[in-house]
């Protein structure tokens, strides 16, 4: 996004400070303004105060990603209440504070706006050991649509993207434990999830960042309310 011409905002939590101060040095060193943002997505006064403080230093919040999430790799029967109110904490409770402060910022400045959310393919086919993950990305779905239906009149369009398997550290993480249940090393089932994709190859974050970069833009002005597969036709919604 700082390569199309924009200033960014990074956010994470204080475990990963020092990730995200690499990640604002970069956007700098690109010449673009950013500024790091230490905050906890599922609390509410959080995210207002983060909203607020991105529009009064960077001038104008115009386009929000809201891609916080985490992931469990469980079975149903062995998933925990806890684990399930943290998933739905994290993955959907934090797109939702984010969406909603982050539109009410764009309505006050009242030129619209662009809000992407974090879905994934688990949003449209769930797997067996991602139940509870799933049912969250599904919710990011829902919740994409409905506020795409609200917004709309102020011009704020609402999307969101759904990557496959994608090389990051959740998926690595995702991988491990997914061997584990199966009975597979994390390099099998790797390949098996590639030789399911049709192009060959699991998604890469430029596959993902691409899409977003058209979302965040004026070339998408006309799409609202959509949740768009990043999976190299590995099915189809």
């Amino acid at each position: 996004m700082s390569k199309d011409g924009l200033n960014v905002a990074v956010n994470d939590i204080e475990a990963n400070s020092s990730e995200l101060q690499k990640v604002q040095q970069e956007i700098e060193q690109i010449g673009r303004q950013s500024i790091s943002i230490i905050a906890d997505v599922t609390i509410s006064e959080s995210v207002e105060k983060m909203m607020q403080e991105v529009a009064e230093k960077l001038g104008n919040l115009d386009v929000l990603v809201a891609n916080a999430g985490i992931c469990k790799t469980k079975l149903l029967l062995d998933t925990t209440v806890e684990d399930w109110d943290r998933l739905f904490a994290v993955n959907v409770r934090g797109v939702f504070l984010c969406y909603k402060e982050a539109a009410k910022i764009m309505i006050k400045q009242g030129k619209g706006g662009k809000i992407i959310g974090a879905s994934s393919n688990a949003g449209y086919r769930p797997s067996a050991t991602l139940g509870a993950y799933s049912t969250t990305k599904w919710g990011v779905r829902g919740l994409t649509q409905a506020a795409a239906l609200e917004w709309a009149p102020y011009n704020i369009t609402v999307n969101a993207y759904c990557p496959g398997l994608c090389m990051t550290s959740l998926a690595d993480t995702f991988c491990e434990d997914f061997a584990k249940i199966h009975g597979k090393t994390k390099d099998e089932v790797m390949d098996d999830f590639a030789k399911g994709v049709p192009l060959g190859r699991l998604t890469e974050t430029d596959d993902v960042a691409n899409l977003v970069s058209f979302l965040a833009s004026k070339n998408s002005d006309y799409i609202t309310g959509q949740s768009i597969l990043v999976n190299g036709g590995k099915f189809f919604s």
